[in-house]
């Protein structure tokens, strides 16, 4: 039996947020002094190093698990399924549902549950759940999924990856500029072929990692001290992302008994574009070998990082051929893998 991707979609938010459009604001330190360099310094040098140009916001009157319906009625239509016959509804996100204009998170009842409702789905048996899980959040949903098929307990089941970052930055924060929104849906199924879904490995560093990616207040000192924004610690993410992330796609990619010859493509979180750049490096070093011409998919310059949605709004962008000069074909080799909050990382070795 293998367990196989049938469908995928995506919703990218309409709002186009461009970095000359960060040129008027006041970006300060985390003790809330003003930077030595202009904004517009500030912003080419921020371009330099995650190669975002570009990132999308939601629309005001849309949240987070709007975005994920919307993923999740064109991964269906991509299927050609029953929405009824989905035994799991899994989605990943990091604070529910953000309404435009206010602070409070809303995941009660969960956005899996929201999602099912939207796409009207009766039977009771259809599981809608949420997982937390950082970034990596879709490729660990798409380990449960596996494991739930697997076992014997459900035949096809549905992850998402939805966000709206954009609702909980801090504006004085220059890495505000990173974050964007987005959705990504992917179903799942048992088939009779023994492709699919080869290997997985995850891990949880929560010692003095865990504080990586935290909730924390405004850099402006005059700002609501009850709010709290997403932060984080940019160079110990990078350091801990370069010294785990490759060690663990190795340690995948032996587990499934392919060869690093066999790897076509590499579909990274999209967090930062040097980091993933040094990540497939060390990759393929532990192999000894150069990092092949267009392994890597990216989007991240025009979409910016809408975490959990990241990984799976590039697989569809792929599949529908929206990525110059990339392509997926039936016996490659793909490597999934991303690190986020907690700390986290995963891998997912997936034969198409």
């Amino acid at each position: 039996m293998g367990i196989k991707i049938i469908g995928t979609g995506s919703y990218l938010p309409s709002e186009v947020e461009k970095n000359e459009d960060f040129i008027q604001q006041e970006f300060l330190n985390e003790d809330g002094t003003p930077f030595a360099q202009e904004t517009g310094v500030i912003i080419e040098k921020f371009k330099a190093i995650t190669g975002i140009g570009e990132r999308r916001y939601a629309s005001k009157e849309l949240n987070a698990s709007d975005l994920a319906f919307y993923a999740a009625e064109k991964a269906i239509a991509n299927a050609n399924i029953d929405p009824e016959t989905i035994d799991y509804i899994i989605v990943a996100h990091n604070f529910g549902d953000v309404r435009h204009g206010t602070v409070q998170s809303d995941m009660l009842p969960s956005l899996a549950s929201r999602v099912k409702h939207l796409l009207c789905i009766k039977n009771p048996k259809c599981i809608a759940y949420d997982l937390i899980f950082g970034c990596p959040g879709w490729v660990e949903g798409m380990i449960q999924a596996h494991a739930f098929i697997r076992s014997g307990i459900a035949k096809r089941c549905m992850v998402i990856g939805a966000e709206t970052l954009s609702r909980v930055v801090d504006k004085f924060d220059r890495d505000s500029m990173i974050f964007s929104d987005g959705a990504g849906a992917t179903i799942i199924e048992a088939t009779d072929e023994k492709n699919g879904i080869l290997a997985h490995e995850s891990a949880s560093y929560t010692t003095e990692e865990a504080g990586y990616l935290y909730f924390g207040n405004s850099y402006h000192p005059d700002a609501c001290q009850k709010t709290r924004f997403i932060k984080m610690h940019g160079r110990k993410i990078y350091e801990f992302a370069l010294s785990k992330v490759p060690a663990a796609m190795k340690e995948c990619l032996d587990k499934s008994g392919k060869k690093i010859d066999d790897v076509k493509k590499i579909f990274l979180h999209q967090a930062n574009e040097k980091m993933d750049e040094a990540i497939a490096k060390r990759f393929f070093r532990l192999y000894k070998k150069q990092v092949p011409e267009g392994v890597m998919p990216m989007n991240i310059h025009k979409l910016g990082n809408s975490s959990v949605a990241t990984i799976p709004t590039l697989l569809d962008m792929v599949r529908h051929d929206q990525i110059e000069r990339q392509a997926i074909n039936k016996g490659d080799v793909i490597i999934f893998a991303s690190v986020g909050a907690g700390m986290n990382i995963n891998a997912l070795i997936y034969e198409v």
